[in-house]
């Protein structure tokens, strides 16, 4: 069997394309309108109903629920933030606490909800284990695992080799940081799930329907407009595609292969009975699960930007990544190399210049949106959504401020990206950059970051 290439994602692959909602038929008006049918824009309505059940909510998505990152990530329900030290030196250190510990709450409460809506998503509450190899990416991983607990992970927990390799053997792990805050999950059966509970509580959702333009109190599609007191942006990495909004986020590309399921013999050479989710310290860095049919499903950045801002075919990915990603799988678990690889896939996901994600609502113009997750937006986009909901309640005089809208990345402003072709020269030369420090800390074997990679931290604006 040849490997599946794009068909936008095994996720969808394995649990099947939904039946399409109808498009917008015309011109219409509502409270208020979403753009965007992935997770934020899913999670903000179904939280907006809930507590305004009088609102008239309209939805528009391009093509359908869950077409974008939100059916096609790594299924990571984790409590990563995008600019949280950012936010320490612009706002203080309690304030990134705050951001922290909802973030930490953010992965209980997707875990609850999703029980109270009797979703099953495949999650599994296993924690995130991240591996060390080389000396430097031991060095950054206790630095990391330091700088979790002055955040307020106390139970965030350093394991050496032994230990690591008691929960999963990882070939050349030499210590790993562990921490209860994430659960690993099936993208799509969550975005199917959410928006059927959306729609139980009587949002409108159209698909099909791309919107071209947003504007103050206008949403703008070739089948009409949708008029409301408030519009939001849900569109992550597709947001250059908007008009005005080419240089807003960049859409940083990553890439997924999955595994046939593996049988008991490879898992008994693995472990990963706890089958946390699995990252590395590499600069150029991996994700992975273990799937709730027994696959691995292992992501990276593969080719991270295509030039203009342009996204991807249906989720087609390069052969190289492909291969990358295989040759990663094998470098992890020898005894995967005869393992088939039953699909691969690619998508974007919405990368601020500073690297920051954000929730703003502008009260002036009623206009609001969240995003810039930079790959963390199965939980992120969660407490956005949240958030998104206080701040529409506040400013419509139905509550007050809430501690949700007085954490550090509300209203956040950051310039755009540089037109190109700096953009494009630009990112690729930090990702080859990253890459060749990977190389230079894997055979030398220092303590040390390659100054290679810290000096592409500080022109990427990581840092």
């Amino acid at each position: 069997m040849n490997t599946v290439n794009g068909g936008i994602s095994f996720w969808y692959a394995q649990d099947g394309t939904p039946l399409p909602r109808e498009p917008l038929p015309g011109d219409t008006t509502a409270d208020v309108c979403i753009v965007g049918g992935g997770y934020t824009g899913l999670w903000t309505a179904y939280y907006l109903k809930k507590a305004v059940p009088f609102l008239n909510i309209t939805l528009l998505e391009a093509k359908f629920c869950g077409y974008g990152a939100s059916g096609r990530n790594g299924g990571w329900l984790y409590n990563g933030i995008a600019g949280r030290d950012r936010y320490a030196r612009l706002h203080g250190h309690d304030a990134a606490v705050r951001l922290q510990q909802a973030m930490n709450d953010t992965v209980d409460e997707v875990i609850r909800t999703t029980g109270e809506e009797n979703i099953d998503a495949d999650i599994h509450h296993g924690g995130v284990l991240e591996i060390a190899h080389t000396p430097a990416q031991l060095a950054r991983l206790k630095a990391f695992h330091s700088v979790e607990i002055a955040f307020g992970e106390k139970d965030r927990v350093l394991f050496g080799a032994r230990e690591t390799a008691e929960r999963i053997r990882v070939t050349g792990a030499i210590a790993s940081t562990w921490t209860p805050h994430g659960a690993r999950l099936h993208p799509v059966k969550l975005v199917k799930g959410l928006a059927a509970a959306a729609e139980a509580l009587g949002v409108t959702i159209h698909e099909s329907t791309p919107v071209t333009e947003i504007k103050p109190k206008h949403a703008v599609t070739p089948y009409g407009t949708v008029r409301a007191p408030y519009i939001l942006r849900c569109t992550e990495g597709f947001t250059a595609s908007l008009k005005g909004q080419h240089r807003t986020w960049l859409p940083m590309n990553s890439s997924m292969i999955v595994t046939e399921p593996l049988p008991p013999s490879t898992w008994n050479t693995i472990g990963w009975d706890g089958r946390e989710t699995l990252g590395d310290m590499a600069h150029a860095y991996m994700y992975a699960q273990r799937t709730a049919d027994n696959r691995i499903a292992i992501g990276g950045r593969g080719i991270p930007y295509r030039y203009g801002s342009r996204t991807d075919n249906d989720g087609r990915t390069q052969p190289a990544t492909v291969e990358a990603l295989r040759d990663i799988l094998v470098r992890f678990f020898p005894t995967t190399a005869g393992a088939r690889i039953d699909h691969a896939w690619s998508g974007v996901l919405g990368v601020p210049r500073d690297w920051c994600a954000t929730v703003t609502l502008d009260r002036a113009t009623g206009l609001g949106w969240a995003g810039g997750y930079v790959g963390s937006g199965v939980a992120t986009a969660n407490l956005a959504a949240r958030t998104l909901r206080d701040l529409i309640q506040q400013d419509s005089g139905q509550s007050g401020p809430t501690d949700l809208t007085a954490l550090p990345w509300v209203n956040h402003k950051v310039r755009t990206w540089e037109p190109e072709p700096l953009r494009w020269l630009g990112v690729r030369s930090l990702y080859a950059a990253y890459r060749k420090a990977d190389h230079q800390e894997s055979t030398t074997c220092t303590p040390t970051t390659s100054r290679l990679a810290t000096l592409a931290d500080k022109i990427a604006g990581r840092r």
